[in-house]
């Protein structure tokens, strides 16, 4: 049941299109607060929490459920929302930047992206995330620093 409401973000999983999408805006009202009353240090950390109770949790349902990979679980899209709004500065068009590559490499799944999908269990769910996420993070970073957000 915990492992369930975990991947799931407490039923954001269920969603009945868009799955990975409707967690990644879920997520991105609680980044802003952790990074707003945390810091970016703080949302960070938040974002490898999600990813170690996420590794847990989706390597039960993936267990429970005999599915590789479930659209279902979506504590994945939560983290590397999370870790990507870590490096974005706390502003909408940060934010929204951060969203939209974070999305972008998420679905497209460039390198390394990609051969991160391939370790297995729920550390394969999870990790590819995470990379999308700091993919997109260091664009945001980066764009910001240059003054072009």
């Amino acid at each position: 049941m915990l492992a369930r409401l975990i991947s799931t973000f407490f039923g954001v999983g269920y969603a009945p299109f868009a799955s990975g999408t409707a967690a990644s805006i879920v997520a991105l009202p609680f980044a802003w607060l952790i990074a707003h009353y945390g810091g970016p240090v703080v949302l960070a950390l938040a974002a490898f929490a999600a990813f170690g109770a996420g590794v847990w949790s989706c390597g039960v349902y993936i267990r429970e459920s005999a599915n590789k990979d479930p659209s279902e679980c979506v504590i994945d899209e939560v983290a590397g929302q999370w870790l990507a709004c870590a490096f974005a500065p706390l502003t909408l068009p940060g934010f929204a930047l951060a969203f939209a590559l974070f999305r972008l490499f998420d679905i497209l799944k460039p390198w390394p992206v990609g051969p991160a999908e391939k370790a297995p269990g729920g550390l394969g769910v999870m990790l590819d995330d995470m990379v999308a996420g700091l993919l997109a993070g260091v664009i945001v970073l980066l764009l910001h620093l240059a003054k072009v957000i």
